[in-house]
């Protein structure tokens, strides 16, 4: 095999590469005229192949994107930075424009002299769309929490007063009835900001004792006379205020599943997913961890335990299997775990109760 067969077939795999990736891909010479371009450019713009070759780079774009990039490229060529990224609108031969990244950077030779400009194109039409409909989705998300917080508060507060002055002028038990409404209502607008205002993103990780977390949530929840016992010194790199939700949604599910006699274990979860006191049967939630490493913690409750049937549906929105539930608690509990990246997953404690697993879990080392 001659050289040049060799080179022939290099440049012959090379352009094969270029014309089956998505984006568009360009090449240019030092003075501006265009040397290559692949499919995807030419249907981006709307214009053949060899209309474009040879002609200059800059006829074919605004004068604001001209300015753009020839002064990103002269920041690479400066040093100031490694390579050029650009947004811009891209202009097609009938005029249209739409929203496109552009990345490029220097070819040059041993000396340093450029010999050509390489880049690729990528359209983020879908990309703004995405971004827009999120925006958008935020935007009612924060109406919706503003109504909730001020709409349906105010006349609660004002219910909740006239209560208060009817208990002073009789004593029925009507008004306890009225008292358990006011308070359900209450939770319920406190779990509809949690879900509206929190969104899927998390704020801030940061060192979390999982043990003081636990005790601390567990004095600003009504527990009754449930029991707690806690059996991990874990350290872990959490968003503390949204760990916090987590474990107040799990203890009053046990509460309200169990009664006010249950006793909550908190602990860890080995390598392995489990550990001793885990009978590890009838295993689901949102993801199927069962053959991979894992640490984390579990929440278990020796209460009745969750029907198998029902493990599937537990996590959604407004389910619930008591009537005094809001169905929002586990749903705030899994959003709580995929912003962290975490998996959740349900299955029964030893006692036959409920045990919720969290793996993936940023375990870190105890200050020596």
């Amino acid at each position: 095999m001659t050289d040049g067969t060799h080179s022939e077939r290099k440049l012959r795999r090379y352009e094969t590469i270029l014309e089956s990736v998505d984006d568009a891909v360009y090449a240019v010479r030092p003075d501006g005229t265009i040397a290559y371009v692949n499919d995807r450019y030419a249907e981006m713009k709307g214009v053949p192949r060899e209309e474009l070759i040879d002609t200059q780079i800059y006829d074919w774009v605004t004068e604001e994107t001209a300015a753009k990039a020839q002064r990103v490229r002269r920041e690479v060529a400066e040093g100031e930075r490694e390579a050029g990224a650009v947004e811009y609108e891209f202009l097609t031969a009938d005029g249209d424009r739409f929203p496109v990244e552009m990345r490029f950077t220097r070819v040059t030779n041993d000396e340093g002299e450029e010999l050509d400009r390489v880049g690729a194109i990528r359209d983020i039409r879908e990309q703004r769309r995405r971004e827009n409909a999120l925006r958008e989705k935020n935007e009612r998300l924060d109406e919706f929490a503003s109504i909730v917080s001020h709409d349906l508060r105010n006349p609660l507060t004002v219910a909740s007063g006239r209560l208060d002055l009817a208990r002073e002028e009789c004593d029925s038990e009507h008004l306890d009835a009225v008292a358990r409404a006011h308070d359900r209502m209450e939770t319920l607008i406190e779990d509809l900001l949690t879900l509206a205002r929190d969104g899927e993103g998390v704020e801030a990780f940061e060192r979390v004792d999982l043990a003081a977390l636990v005790a601390e949530c567990w004095e600003g929840v009504d527990t009754g006379g449930a029991t707690l016992e806690v059996e991990t010194d874990q350290i872990i790199q959490a968003d503390r205020s949204r760990l916090k939700q987590l474990f107040e949604n799990l203890v009053r599910n046990a509460v309200d599943h169990a009664g006010d006699g249950v006793t909550i274990a908190v602990g860890d979860l080995g390598e392995s997913g489990s550990d001793d006191g885990n009978t590890g049967s009838d295993d689901t939630g949102s993801d199927d961890a069962d053959s991979a490493t894992r640490r984390g913690f579990y929440v278990a409750d020796d209460g009745p335990g969750i029907p198998p049937s029902d493990r599937d549906r537990i996590f959604e929105n407004g389910y619930s299997t008591v009537s005094e539930g809001t169905g929002f608690g586990l749903s705030i509990v899994e959003r709580v775990a995929d912003a962290h990246g975490w998996t959740v997953r349900v299955t029964d404690a030893a006692g036959g109760g409920a045990r919720f697993e969290f793996a993936g879990v940023d375990v870190l080392d105890r200050p020596s």
